[in-house]
C-alpha cells in the first residue's frame, strides 16, 4: 500500500485544503556500480586532498565556493543546510492559469494529492470542481525535503495533483492508493459559484518570469556577504495552528479580497497611463 511523502495545506484565497501526497511515478533508470575487474568488488570513494594526495577525514572537509581561481568561500555544511528554506507543510496559491498555457517542460514530478482527513473532504472537492469548469492550474510554492520549488496543482483523474510529465509507464494508477475516496461528494453549488469567482479573479497569464527561484538567489546572498566576512542567519518562521474558519465565509472575503486587489491594480494602471497624456497636455499649451 502506497504511503503518504508529504502532507501539508493547499491554500487559495482564504481557503485552505489540508492533504496527503503520494509519489505517482517511478524511475526506470538503468545504473550502475564500478566494480573491480576480476575480483568484482566495489570501487570505493575517496576524499583526497589535490595538494598532498593523502585522505581527508570527513570532520576536515567544508564546503567551498569558488569566487576566484585558487579563492573559495567556505561554509560548514550545517550553514548550507540552515539556508535551506524551512518545511513550512503549505502551498500558497499565487495564481489559477490556463492549463493549456503551461508548457510541459516546467513540470517535474507527480504527486496525488488527497484530503487529508474527513473535514477536508468538501474544500478538496469544492477546488478540485472549480479547477475542472475552468480547465485551470494552481501555481505555487512548496517546500519538500528542505529545497524550495514552484508547484502546479492540477485536476487530473477526479482528483488533484502536483504534476510532472513522465512516461505512461511511470505513472501510478490512483486504483493502487487505498485511501484515496472513490466517490465523490455532491458540491453545494452556492459554494462552487463562490470558488469560481475566487478562480476568475485570480486567473492570470501564465510567465515562469513572474515566479523567481528565492532559494538561489537567497543562496548567492549568503555567498556575497560571507565573501565580506558576514553571514546574515535565516529567521526561524513560526508556525502555528490553524484557525478553523467557515468556508461560505472564507469564500466570500477571499472574493471581495481579490476585487479590491484587482481594481487597486487597475487604478494604478490607468494613473500611469495618464501621467504621459496629462505632462504632453501641460507641454502644448
Amino acid at each position: 500500500m502506497a504511503r503518504p511523502t508529504w502532507t501539508g495545506v493547499v491554500s487559495f484565497g482564504l481557503v485552505s485544503v489540508p492533504v496527503k501526497a503520494y509519489t505517482a511515478t517511478r524511475d526506470k533508470d538503468v545504473r550502475f556500480h564500478r566494480i573491480e575487474r576480476g575480483s568484482g568488488a566495489r570501487i570505493k570513494q575517496q576524499n583526497l586532498s589535490a595538494a598532498t594526495g593523502e585522505p581527508v577525514e570527513d570532520d576536515d572537509i567544508v564546503m567551498g565556493y569558488e569566487l576566484a581561481p585558487g579563492r573559495h568561500v567556505t561554509f560548514e555544511r550545517e550553514e548550507v543546510a540552515a539556508l535551506r528554506p524551512d518545511s513550512t507543510k503549505a502551498i500558497t496559491v499565487l495564481d489559477f492559469v490556463d492549463l493549456d498555457e503551461v508548457d510541459p517542460v516546467y513540470f517535474d514530478k507527480t504527486y496525488w494529492l488527497g484530503p487529508d482527513g474527513p473535514a477536508a473532504a468538501e474544500p478538496y472537492d469544492l477546488l478540485l470542481e472549480a479547477m475542472e469548469q475552468r480547465n485551470r492550474v494552481a501555481i505555487g510554492h512548496v517546500v519538500m525535503r528542505n529545497k524550495g520549488r514552484l508547484a502546479a496543482i492540477r485536476p487530473m483523474g477526479g482528483l488533484l495533483a502536483m504534476s510532472t510529465m513522465r512516461y505512461a509507464d511511470e505513472v501510478i494508477s490512483r486504483d493502487d492508493i487505498d485511501e484515496l475516496p472513490e466517490d465523490r461528494p455532491e458540491a453545494d453549488q452556492r459554494a462552487v459559484d463562490l470558488a469560481l469567482q475566487v478562480v476568475d479573479t485570480m486567473t492570470a497569464e501564465w510567465d515562469p518570469e513572474q515566479y523567481p527561484n528565492t532559494y538561489t538567489a537567497e543562496l548567492l546572498q549568503a555567498i556575497e556577504a560571507r565573501s565580506d566576512g558576514v553571514v546574515a542567519e535565516p529567521e526561524a518562521g513560526e508556525e502555528g495552528e490553524a484557525p478553523v474558519i467557515d468556508l461560505m465565509a472564507a469564500l466570500r472575503e477571499s472574493v471581495a479580497a481579490a476585487k479590491e486587489k484587482a481594481a487597486a491594480e487597475a487604478g494604478d494602471a490607468g494613473a500611469a497611463k495618464a501621467k504621459p497624456a496629462k505632462k504632453a497636455a501641460k507641454k502644448t499649451g
